[in-house]
């Protein structure tokens, strides 16, 4: 007897039940392959949307960096390098440094291209009396702002160079004066042309006249010297803020640094805070996400026994229905020499046939769900993945042996059946 040909009749005969058995297995098997899509979609969207929220977050820093930058700069300069042994105190008492050094320091200081200082700018500064109008004054001199190497290229710098036979006043003496920019003023009997008036800053400033250095320097009797290097101190992080001490120092040994703290550490407070604020917001989306995983993970924990069992329970059912329809059957083939492994097999062989083809329906269905519901292009390497690779195949052999295991109980009935008794019965 062929047995194959017997399960091929069997199942072409009783299409219902084999339908139904096969819809048991498609539930389970797509239960486990579409809730395993849907966590490891669930997973490949969280890393994207949290690769996203980091760039953005990289790209918002950069800007905000870039903001904070141009807001020092209009701050104005928050460093000043001087004489080692200038008096800070006697700084504060008079407005502006008493010692003089070399303007090449300047130039020094510029070529050693140091990454925490930009917008170099060597001044000559001293109170004096403004004999045309007999206002004190603070006369500065500047000079063109120091180029460094490979960095300040396309930059606007912080103070303009002042052109010969002009000059730029602070608002304050401005008003004073009642000059605004383009007129003429007479400064230590020579003409100049107002450059520019400043805004208001609400320091010395606001009373100062800027002149070009050389002009100053012969003034005020002090040919090649300066007395401070006003510089923009470029830290981005509080804990970088004691580093320019060592590295102009380094430099320059005769000269000490005077920051501007209250600017520099506002800065560097402002981008920590703004940092430690982004950080916040990318860990509460990340913990938002994995509670909604472990929120999945349980509810498919729960699902995967329940839609198992189940369809074992079903396919158990319809294969003792199948066993108990079929006493009569069973009892001629055993009368007429069929082995009880023959009747074993033909059950379990239709049980496996059975959940073969449900398994294969529940996979596509499972798969097509779970892209469906995670929201994942669909393609042929996504599918490998959301599946786990390798752990398709031994969901694809759930079926046949969920069959198997669901019909092994009454294939054994109907296989001991005693064809004798059977016979009798009809």
């Amino acid at each position: 007897m062929n047995l194959w040909r017997v399960m091929a009749g069997e199942i072409g005969y009783r299409k219902m039940s084999f339908a139904f058995g096969c819809v048991s297995a498609a539930v389970a098997v797509g239960a486990i392959t579409c809730s395993t899509a849907l966590l490891r979609g669930h997973d490949l969207r969280s890393e994207k949307l949290i690769e996203m929220k980091e760039a953005r977050t990289r790209a918002e820093m950069a800007r905000m960096e870039d903001d904070y930058r141009v807001i020092m700069k209009r701050m104005g300069y928050n460093v000043m390098i001087l004489h080692k042994d200038q008096d800070i105190a006697e700084l504060h008492a008079r407005g502006y440094p008493s010692l003089t050094m070399p303007e090449s320091y300047a130039e020094i200081l510029a070529a050693a291209g140091l990454p925490t200082l930009n917008h170099l700018l060597p001044v000559l500064q001293q109170r004096v009396l403004w004999p045309e109008t007999d206002e004190k004054i603070l006369l500065t001199g500047v000079r063109g702002q120091m180029q460094l190497p490979g960095r300040e290229g396309g930059r606007a710098p912080i103070m303009a160079p002042i052109p010969a036979g002009h000059a730029a006043l602070g608002n304050a003496i401005a008003a004073r004066v009642d000059v605004t920019a383009g007129e003429k003023i007479t400064l230590m009997g020579e003409s100049f042309t107002v450059e520019r008036v400043e805004a208001v800053r609400g320091t010395a400033d606001d009373m100062a006249v800027w002149v070009g250095l050389a002009k100053a320097q012969g003034w005020l009797n002090e040919p090649g010297r300066i007395n401070a290097i006003l510089a923009l101190e470029c830290v981005c992080h509080a804990e970088a803020l004691g580093q320019i001490v060592e590295q102009v120092t380094g430099v320059l040994p005769d000269t000490q640094v005077f920051e501007f703290t209250s600017k520099v550490q506002g800065r560097a407070e402002a981008r920590k805070r703004a940092t430690e604020t982004r950080q916040k917001a990318l860990q509460a989306e990340l913990e938002q996400r994995l509670g909604l995983r472990a929120e999945r993970q349980r509810l498919m924990a729960a699902v995967r026994p329940l839609a198992v069992a189940g369809a074992g329970l079903w396919m158990l059912l319809l294969a003792y229905g199948n066993a108990r329809d079929r006493r009569s059957e069973i009892g001629m083939l055993r009368a007429i020499g069929v082995r009880e492994k023959q009747i074993l097999v033909m059950f379990l062989g239709k049980a496996a046939l059975t959940g073969l083809a449900g398994g294969v329906v529940g996979i596509a269905i499972g798969l097509a769900a779970g892209f469906w519901a995670s929201g994942v292009a669909a393609a042929w390497q996504q599918m490998w993945w959301l599946v786990g690779g390798r752990t398709i195949l031994l969901v694809f052999m759930m079926g046949p042996l969920l069959g198997c295991l669901a019909t092994l109980w009454p294939a054994i009935r109907a296989a001991r059946l005693d064809p004798a008794a059977v016979l009798g019965e009809e």
